[in-house]
């Protein structure tokens, strides 16, 4: 690998190559999880490549192929699983300079990859009257391709589902890391390919989503003295198929109070709440359904002063993993897991087992037509002997586990090869330049995903605790 040879060959594709600032955009969320800080601190590209046109992208993986330079994409790093840090040094491939809207049309828009999700919104609002079906808590920052490569749902699944869902997805573009980089066009099943695939067998560069009608979304948020009812209530109205929602959130007592630092003064102590986002219409048909439950309203924006509402983030940026983000700025030991619960009793045996060292927050989703109570519950961290043991709790409990304490596909998620993934890196990455180290069946095909152990990327084993 010669990095002097590869940046000889980019021409004038903006590079930059000081020491600290490579560091800094090597960096994702992954310090989210104590497992990973300490395993990929030290972490680092040589150099971050700024390319400006998907013509540029193709020099700069034609390049890498010539001269074995590992390239690892990054759109705003706003992932929590260190799916952005690159295990193997070489070239931080910064898309966000790729943030042309191609093409708005009714039901779809078309954007490239480093266009930020607000703006995307901002655009197809103001030309049709649409929005994305879904996004990240990160909304504001996160790209379109991040959000395709590392996210698999988000604000508006209560609703839609997820990104792997087919249809969530229209079509995606991706260039090849060949000697002569080529430009794929995938629609239907093929989405499946590069979709949560980390770019380890494409670099995405532009995609087709298709589109929601936009509402002016009321931020509510509503308290319960017993998280379990607050979980029934917001179980029943996720259930309501006449219910315009885009966000369902139950957090058990006390993260309201203890990490929602602008919303607090709204809390009493030991309230749980349930965060929501309601269209317009849905408003008055959820607050019946709240005082059936004997809930109550704590806030709600279309009653906001405007100086709550320039005071106040919105809802969705206590939801999802922003939830964790503003614990850990209170607390730093806090950390969590990834989960979903069958059902309603799972989740109560498992807060049951587990109390407070595990503040429960759960996403309302929607898979298959049936709604699903997805986890991101709070750890309060105190060694990853006991978060293993956590996790084999709820494993014996028929909970599943999404571990996010782990950088590679298949330990992270589905504990098991994709083969269509797999597949289409042999394809699009035959020398395995693009993202290393995330793809456990590419660099050790006879892994066995259920030894009980972490699998270690071998860059990364001199530094292995």
């Amino acid at each position: 690998m010669s990095i002097a040879a590869f940046r000889a060959d980019l021409g004038d594709v903006p590079v930059e190559d000081h020491p600290r600032i490579v560091q800094q955009r090597s960096r994702d969320h992954y310090w989210y999880s104590p497992v990973l800080k300490a395993k990929l601190d030290h972490v680092s590209a040589e150099i971050v490549v700024s390319p400006r046109t998907q013509d540029e992208v193709k020099r700069v993986l034609a390049a890498a192929y010539k001269h074995k330079v590992a390239v690892t994409p990054r759109g705003a790093g706003t992932g929590n699983y260190g799916q952005a840090m690159p295990l193997a040094g070489g070239a931080m491939l910064n898309l966000m300079n790729l943030d042309r809207v191609v093409r708005i049309e009714k039901d779809r828009v078309r954007a490239e990859a480093g266009t930020v999700l607000e703006k995307l919104d901002n655009e197809t609002r103001a030309a049709v009257g649409g929005e994305l079906r879904f996004h990240p808590s990160t909304y504001r920052m996160a790209s379109l391709g991040g959000f395709i490569a590392g996210g698999s749902g988000g604000v508006g699944s209560i609703r839609w589902g997820g990104l792997r869902n087919l249809g969530s997805i229209l079509s995606v573009k991706i260039i090849t890391c060949e000697e002569g980089p080529r430009a794929l066009e995938l629609t239907g099943e093929d989405v499946l390919k590069v979709a949560h695939a980390y770019g380890t067998n494409g670099i995405i560069v532009e995609a087709e989503m298709p589109l929601a009608p936009a509402y002016d979304w009321v931020d509510i948020m509503v308290g319960f003295d017993d998280f379990i009812t607050a979980c029934r209530f917001a179980e029943t109205v996720a259930s309501q198929e006449s219910l315009l929602l885009k966000e369902l959130s139950p957090c058990a007592a006390p993260i309201a109070q203890e990490y929602f630092n602008r919303h607090k003064s709204y809390v009493r102590d030991g309230q749980s709440v349930v965060l929501i986002m309601a269209a317009p219409v849905a408003v008055e048909p959820v607050l019946i359904y709240l005082a059936h439950y004997g809930g109550e309203v704590l806030y709600r924006s279309d009653e906001a002063s405007e100086e709550e509402l320039r005071r106040l983030p919105p809802i969705y940026e206590l939801a999802w993993n922003h939830t964790t983000l503003r614990a850990l700025k209170v607390d730093p030991t806090i950390t969590y897991l990834q989960t979903r619960y069958p059902t309603l009793k799972h989740v109560e045996k498992i807060v049951s087992l587990l109390g407070d060292e595990l503040p429960m927050h759960i996403e309302m989703t929607r898979q298959d037509g049936e709604v699903t109570f997805a986890g991101l519950p709070l750890v309060r961290y105190t060694s990853e002997e006991r978060l293993e043991e956590i996790v084999r709790i709820h494993e014996d409990n028929e909970c599943l586990v999404f571990n996010p304490h782990r950088y590679t596909l298949e330990e992270g998620g589905m504990k098991r090869t994709d083969k269509a993934q797999l597949a289409f890196k042999k394809e699009a990455d035959p020398t395995g330049l693009l993202n290393p180290g995330k793809m456990v069946a590419w660099d050790d095909p006879d892994y066995d995903f259920n030894a009980g152990r972490a699998w270690l990327f071998q860059g990364l084993e001199p530094y292995a605790l």
